[in-house]
């Protein structure tokens, strides 16, 4: 009886996973991410008080918000900026991250204190069309900056991510519908035409601020299958001087094995890469996709003559 008691009884080890060790950012990274914060901080502190806010041109999400508290209040910009973005500070804290949070701190304290620095500085333009452009292409690019670097200068998106999880709609369509909203109600406070004029500079803005986290020279990537793979591998090599990478495949309906060629190159080499596959192996299955960013490897290009 003990023999087989003994035999049931759990172990007394049991192996316990390693707890996951986070990265800590060097002095370096956090100089460099802060920096980044300040300066596209203060970009958007420009495109508020140097071309928007003095034409009746609103932004969307909490910044829209103040902007219209603002104006019907006559209290600075940069009280609104700041009391209105805390609680999703702290929403942040808890759903994101400290990182997140902190970062989003620093950006909105620098922006609130860039609004109140700035504030008395005369618009650049009267000019209704040239406020809501140059106004979308500085809030853009320093929005764009502030989220590469890490953080967020708007509660909107922290807002979006937990409606997200109940609902749905994607985090891209709740910040749409929220932002649709602010930016109509400009029609009110100010008059249709200003809110007309504020979706233009939303809509630059959205876009300067893909262009500033995509970066310029926008990579894709590209996923060639051929019974000419060799050739074609070696051709975009010596012409592009790209590397490639051969991957092992298996057709799905065949079962047939397949080598499929896997590179990376920027935008102005798809069609030359196009030109390669289609002299090669005018049957090849070619599929080229979009990155966002790329790191390690031997992405560097090499030379060619």
């Amino acid at each position: 009886m003990s023999d087989a008691a003994t035999s049931l009884e759990a172990p007394t080890s049991v192996n316990k996973a390693k707890p996951i060790q986070h990265h800590k950012q060097t002095p370096l990274e956090i100089v460099r991410r802060t920096v980044l914060i300040i300066v596209g901080a203060i970009l958007v502190g420009i495109a508020l008080e140097i071309f928007l806010v003095n034409n009746s041109i609103i932004d969307g999400g909490i910044t829209g918000i103040s902007i219209m508290s603002s104006y019907l209040s006559h209290i600075p910009i940069g009280v609104f900026l700041f009391i209105l973005n805390l609680p999703f500070l702290i929403l942040g804290y808890r759903t994101i991250g400290k990182t997140f949070a902190l970062s989003t701190l620093l950006g909105v304290g620098v922006l609130s204190i860039s609004t109140a620095l700035l504030h008395p500085v005369s618009p650049f333009t009267d000019d209704i069309l040239l406020a809501a452009v140059f106004g979308g292409i500085f809030l853009g690019a320093g929005t764009g900056i502030v989220i590469r670097a890490g953080g967020s200068l708007d509660g909107t998106e922290i807002i979006a991510i937990l409606l997200n999880r109940k609902s749905p709609f994607s985090v891209g369509q709740v910040v749409m519908f929220i932002n649709l909203f602010i930016l109509s109600s400009a029609g009110f406070v100010y008059s249709w035409d200003r809110a007309m004029f504020s979706m233009i500079a939303y809509y630059i803005a959205f876009k300067v601020i893909d262009l500033t986290i995509e970066g310029f020279d926008e990579s894709k990537s590209c996923w060639i299958i051929s019974d000419q793979h060799k050739e074609i591998g070696d051709a975009i090599t010596a012409r592009l001087g790209r590397g490639v990478t051969y991957l092992h495949g298996e057709g799905g309906y065949t079962g047939d094995s397949k080598k499929v060629i896997f590179c990376v190159i920027n935008r102005l080499e798809e069609a030359k890469l196009k030109t390669i596959v289609g002299e090669m192996d005018p049957s090849a299955f070619l599929a080229v996709g979009n990155i966002h960013d790329v790191k390690g490897g031997r992405f560097k290009k090499k030379d060619i003559h």
